[in-house]
C-alpha cells in the first residue's frame, strides 16, 4: 500500500512539475503566452460574445481573445504581477493598436510590463484560461471584460465615449 501512495504522489509532483515548466515556458492549452506578455498584432475590436450567459459586446484583440481590465489598476500603473501577470497576461504593443469600430481612446502606457495597452485609461489582460471568443474570467480575481462603452478611469480623458459599462461598478 506505501509503494502504491508513493507512486501516485510521485505522478502528482511529475504533473505539477509539468504544469509549472508550461507556464514558465508560455506554452499552455489554449495556445497563446501565459507568462510574461500577450502581445497584440495590432487591431482591438468589438465583438459579440457570450458573457455569463448574456450577450455582450466586449473587447478582443486580433486574434479574437477576449480583453479584461483590473479594477485595482489606476490609469498609469499596473497592480498584476508575479503569479497574477502569468494567469493573466497584460497586453502590450510597441505601437497604438488601431481600433475597430470603437468610439473609446486606445493609447499605449509606458508601464512594469513595458508598453502596455490601454482603453479609456484601463489596463489591458487576456486570460489564460480563455480560447478565441470564449469569456471564462469574468469577475475572477478582479478582472472585467473591457467592453467598447467602458467608461474612463481616473486620470484617463477618453474622447467619443458612450460612457457607463456593465461590469465591474466603474
Amino acid at each position: 500500500m506505501l509503494r502504491q501512495r508513493t507512486t501516485i504522489a510521485g505522478i502528482g509532483l511529475v504533473a505539477g512539475v509539468a504544469v509549472g515548466a508550461a507556464v514558465l515556458t508560455g506554452t499552455h492549452s489554449t495556445g497563446h503566452a501565459a507568462a510574461g506578455s500577450s502581445g497584440t498584432s495590432g487591431t482591438i475590436r468589438s465583438q459579440a460574445v457570450t458573457v455569463n450567459g448574456s450577450r455582450e459586446n466586449i473587447l478582443t484583440n486580433s486574434r479574437g481573445m477576449p480583453l479584461y481590465y483590473y479594477a485595482p489598476d489606476t490609469a498609469t500603473t499596473s497592480r498584476v504581477s508575479g503569479g497574477l501577470a502569468s494567469l493573466w497576461p497584460p497586453v502590450t504593443s510597441t505601437a497604438t493598436p488601431t481600433a475597430s469600430g470603437l468610439t473609446g481612446k486606445l493609447a499605449v502606457v509606458r508601464d512594469s510590463h513595458g508598453s502596455q495597452v490601454a482603453y479609456n485609461g484601463h489596463l489591458l489582460y487576456t486570460f489564460v484560461s480563455d480560447r478565441r471568443g470564449s469569456v471564462t474570467g469574468q469577475g475572477v480575481q478582479n478582472f472585467f471584460v473591457a467592453t467598447p462603452n467602458l467608461s474612463a478611469a481616473g486620470g484617463s480623458s477618453p474622447q467619443g465615449t458612450t460612457g457607463g459599462t456593465t461590469y465591474g461598478g466603474y
